[in-house]
C-alpha cells in the first residue's frame, strides 16, 4: 500500500541536494533493519503454523495467532511488503508472498467490514510490488464483498453485525476500508466503488464527529430510516470520551480521502482532527498519546504506541497538502513520535515480544483485551511511517 499510495519519483538532482541540505535518516534505517530481523525471525515461526497469522503476544512473549478471518489478519504480511519495498530482500519477498497467499479466500468474505485492512494491506502491497494479475483479481473481488455491505438508505458500509439495539453499528476505522474502494475504481472504472466510498466519508462526517472534531467510535443507525439511534463507544472509556486510536484512524482517513479525491472539505477535516490531536493538554511530550485522552486514570495509564504508529504516518501524508508552517509542525510531532518509538522503550530486542517489533500497543481495555501488548497493526503503520519519513525527506 505504502507504494501505492505515497510514491513519488525522485530525481538525480533532488537527491544531490538532499544529501547536502537534508537531516540524516540514519536512524530511520537502522529502525528499519531492527525490524526487519525481527520480522524474518516470525517469518519462520510462523512457517510451521498453516494457516495462522500473527495476532499479538503473551504478557510471556509467546506469539498468539489468528485464522485469516480475523480483522487483523492482512498487517503481518503488509509489514513483509513494506521491508521488502525498503530492503529487497528475498527472504522478505518469500515470506510475503507466503503470508498474503493465506488470506486469499478473504476476498469472498461479506460478512466484515475489514477487508480493505485484510486484503489492501496484503494484496494491495503485493500488486504494488509485483503488479501481478493474480492479486489484482483478488483487490477486485475483495471491493465487490466490501461494497455489498453499503445501505444507501444510511449512506454508510456496515461495520458490525446488529446486535442488542445496535442495527446498523458504524464504527470510525471504517475510514480505513475506503482505500481499497478508492482504488478498485480507478482500476476497473466502476463509478460504484468511488460512489460508496465518498457517501459513506461525508454520512461519517456528519454523524461521528463533535463540534471539537473529536470522534465517536461507533454511531448506530436504522437501516430502514437511516436515522442516527446511537453514539458512543465500544473500546474507549465512555461513550463521550475520545479513544485515541479512534482519533487516528479519523485523521489517516480522511487525508486519504482528500488525496483520493482532491476534494477540499476532506483536507479541512483532516486539519481540524490534527488540531484536536496536537493540542491537545493530555498529548504527552513525546507524543505517545494515552490509550483514551478522557482517562481518569491519565497519567498513570497506559500508551498505545499503535495510536502513535497511525498518526505518524497519516501526519507525513498531510504535511504534504498545508502550507509550510503547518508542513514543519506534523513533520515535527511524526518525527519525535517515530523517534521515540524506535527507542528501547517501544522497540522490542531482537528475539522478545513474540517477535513484534513495537511493545505497548492497546487494543481493546473495556473487553481487557490486548492491554500493554504487541499488536500488528502497530506494527504495520509504524514501518510505513518509517517509510514515508524517508520518502518525505528525499524528495523535500
Amino acid at each position: 500500500m505504502q507504494a501505492l499510495k505515497f510514491h513519488i519519483v525522485s530525481v538525480l538532482l533532488a537527491g544531490m541536494l538532499f544529501s547536502c541540505s537534508n537531516p540524516s535518516t540514519g536512524w530511520a534505517d537502522k529502525a528499519l533493519k531492527r525490524a526487519e530481523k525481527q520480522a524474518l525471525a516470525m517469518a519462520v515461526q510462523l512457517d510451521t503454523l498453516p494457516g495462522r497469522l500473527p495476532r499479538s503476544a503473551t504478557p510471556e512473549g509467546e506469539l498468539i495467532t489468528s485464522g485469516s478471518d480475523w480483522w487483523c489478519s492482512g498487517f503481518y504480511p503488509g509489514v513483509l511488503w513494506l521491508l521488502y519495498e525498503n530492503s529487497h530482500n528475498e527472504d522478505l519477498l518469500k515470506y510475503a508472498s507466503e503470508f498474503t497467499g493465506r488470506l486469499h479466500g478473504e476476498q469472498y468474505n461479506t460478512s466484515t467490514h475489514d477487508l480493505g485492512f485484510m486484503l489492501f494491506c496484503s494484496y494491495g502491497n503485493a500488486y504494488a510490488a509485483t503488479q501481478a494479475d493474480s492479486c489484482k483479481t483478488v483487490l477486485l473481488n475483495g471491493a465487490r464483498s466490501l461494497a455489498s455491505r453499503f445501505n444507501p438508505v444510511v449512506g454508510c458500509i456496515q461495520s458490525w453485525e446488529a446486535w442488542d439495539n445496535f442495527h446498523f453499528p458504524v464504527i470510525i476505522d471504517n475510514m480505513m476500508n475506503l482505500e481499497m474502494l478508492m482504488w478498485a475504481s480507478k482500476v476497473s472504472g466502476d463509478t460504484l466503488f468511488r460512489h460508496v466510498a465518498v457517501t459513506h466519508a461525508n454520512r461519517t462526517m456528519q454523524c461521528h464527529f463533535r463540534p471539537d472534531y473529536s470522534s465517536y467510535h461507533v454511531v448506530s443507525y436504522s437501516p430502514a430510516t437511516g436515522e442516527v439511534e446511537f453514539q458512543g463507544t465500544n473500546q474507549g472509556y465512555g461513550d463521550e470520551s475520545a479513544w485515541a486510536r479512534g482519533q487516528a484512524w479519523a485523521l489517516y482517513g480522511y487525508t486519504m480521502m482528500y488525496r483520493e479525491t482532491g476534494d477540499e472539505k476532506y483536507l479541512a477535516q483532516a486539519q481540524h482532527i490534527a488540531r484536536f490531536l496536537l493540542d491537545h493538554p493530555r498529548l504527552p511530550a513525546d507524543k505517545i498519546p494515552y490509550w483514551d485522552f478522557d482517562s481518569p486514570s491519565i497519567p498513570d495509564d497506559c500508551r498505545d504506541s499503535s495510536t502513535a504508529a497511525i498518526m505518524a504516518s497519516a501526519l507525513l501524508e498531510l504535511c504534504q497538502y498545508v502550507d509550510a508552517v503547518q508542513a514543519q509542525e506534523y513533520f515535527n510531532v511524526a518525527e519525535l513520535q517515530l523517534k521515540t518509538l524506535a527507542s528501547p522503550e517501544y522497540t522490542a530486542r531482537y528475539g522478545t515480544n513474540g517477535h513484534f517489533i513495537l511493545k505497548h500497543g492497546v487494543g481493546n481495555v473495556p473487553q481487557h483485551s490486548e492491554i500493554d501488548a504487541p499488536l500488528s497493526y502497530g506494527d504495520y503503520y509504524y514501518i510505513e511511517a518509517l517509510l514515508r519519513y524517508k520518502n518525505y525527506l528525499k524528495n523535500k
